[in-house]
Parts: C-alpha cells; structure tokens; sequence
C-alpha cells in the first residue's frame, strides 16, 4: 500500500501555534480599519448622502473614466504582454520592469511623471499644445490617462502570467496545420487565456476606480469636471467625515466584489 503523499501530509499538518497567533495579529490590522469604517458610517443618513447630486456627479466620472482606462488598458496591454511573454531578447526584461514600475511607484510621483510628460512644458505635452492647441492636464483626458497609467502594469503581469502557463502544443498543433500566427492568436491562443485576461481587466478596473494620487495631482480636483469618488472622499474627510466614511465604504464594497469575483482564478487555480 502505497503511504500518504506529501501535499496530503503537509496540508494536514497545519501551522503551529505562534504561527497562528501571528496570523490572527496580521488578520485584526488588516479588518479592524474597515470595521471601524462599518461602525462609523451614518447609515441612517445613506439615501441622502448617496443621492447628494455632487457625489452622483463624482461617481459618474469615475465609473466613465475607469471604464475608459479599462478599455484603454485592455487594447494596449494585451499585446504588450504578448510581446513580453513571447519575445526572447534580453533587453525585454528591462521593459518589462519599466512597464510594472507604476505598481510600485508613489502615485503622486506618477502624477508628476504625468506632467513632466503631457503637461503644457513636457515632452508630448508641449509639441501638442504648441501644435494643436490640445491640452491634457486638468481635463477628463487626465483622469483616464492617470488611470490607465497606475492600472494598465495589473492588467500586462496577468496576462503575461497565463501566457506563460498556457500549453504550447496547442499552438504548435495549429501552426501545424497550416493556421496563421493571427488566427492562432485569435482561434487558440485569446480562448485559452480568456479566465486569467477576465481577472487582469478586474484588477485593472478596480485600480482605476480607485485611482488617487497620480489624479490629483495630473488632473487636478475639479468638481464635475475631474473631481472622481476618491477625490470626493477626501474632501468630504474635513466638511463632512460621516459622509467620508460612508462613500468609502461604497469603494469599499466594489472592491469586496471584485476580489470575490477573481477568488475562484487566484485561489482556487493554486489549490488545483
């Protein structure tokens, strides 16, 4: 008879004690501040705060330019990651940690970079200004542009992820009989990759909505103009901090969803 195997032993062994106890700490940091928030809110006051025609205008324009940055990301990000995934030279690499530096770049510094690039003296900015009169920052363009830049590397590292994972003979099969490097792409390659490419657009929207420092500072805090929920909510901190505690949980939910949504591709892909 054959003995237990090794995950079924080392998934019934378990953590030992103080390892528990560390990870009841680091659970209490993680959910005490969104308790407070739970017990914060003014939920009485939710309709009246939640139908305020400033707060409707502010999740307007979030909704609208997370969705852009979504689609924009979408169009750009899937080849980008199909390059990074597929292509063999070495100074890929170094894109690619260019490209995933907006993850962990300060976000008001990527606001800054913003500037420096489309602003009225930057690099882009300047030629578009002087040449067609066209002016990003401080526009509804900002916001999406500021969106897609923080959330478009989420959207690239998953994708590129599943490509890695995906089974090669299914294209080599195809190229076999004669399909073309595009319709392997759209025939084989895009259905297999549909789950993780679902997650990564989840991810990415989720960024974009909740997008702060790079908006604030790229688009400035206009109200119905590029004043988005996040941006709101920081106002309402000082004027009216029930209310502040009550929009964030509505981003707060969003987000809830979302991570649930994706459960089942993250966490459960690894059990498997």
């Amino acid at each position: 008879m054959n003995g237990p195997s090794r995950t079924s032993v080392r998934d019934g062994l378990g953590p030992p004690l103080i390892v528990r106890v560390v990870a009841s700490v680091a659970v209490l940091l993680l959910l005490l501040p969104l308790a407070g928030l739970v017990v914060r809110a003014p939920w009485r006051d939710a309709l009246d705060v939640l139908s305020r025609p400033e707060v409707a205008a502010a999740l307007r324009i979030s909704l609208v330019a997370s969705v852009a940055s979504l689609l924009l990301s979408t169009v750009l990000g899937v080849p980008l990651a199909l390059v990074l995934a597929r292509g063999r030279a070495g100074w890929l690499r170094w894109v690619r940690a260019l490209v995933l530096l907006p993850m962990v770049l300060p976000p008001v510094v990527g606001g800054v970079a913003l500037l420096a690039a489309f602003g009225r003296r930057g690099l882009v900015g300047a030629p578009l200004d002087r040449i067609a009169g066209l002016t990003i920052p401080f526009s509804g363009v900002a916001v999406v542009v500021a969106a897609t830049f923080v959330a478009m590397p989420f959207l690239v590292l998953a994708v590129e992820g599943g490509l890695r994972q995906l089974d090669g003979r299914l294209e080599e099969a195809a190229a076999t009989l004669g399909a073309s490097r595009m319709t392997i792409l759209r025939r084989v390659v895009l259905p297999e990759l549909a789950p993780t490419l679902g997650a990564g657009m989840a991810l990415a929207w989720a960024r974009a909505l909740g997008e702060f420092g790079a908006t604030i500072t790229f688009a400035g805090n206009l109200p119905e103009r590029t004043q988005t929920l996040p941006l709101f909510v920081f106002l309402e901190l000082e004027r009216d901090p029930a209310a502040a505690f009550l929009l964030s949980i509505v981003m707060l939910a969003i987000s809830v969803v979302v991570l649930a949504s994706l459960r089942g591709r993250w966490v459960g892909g690894l059990r498997r």
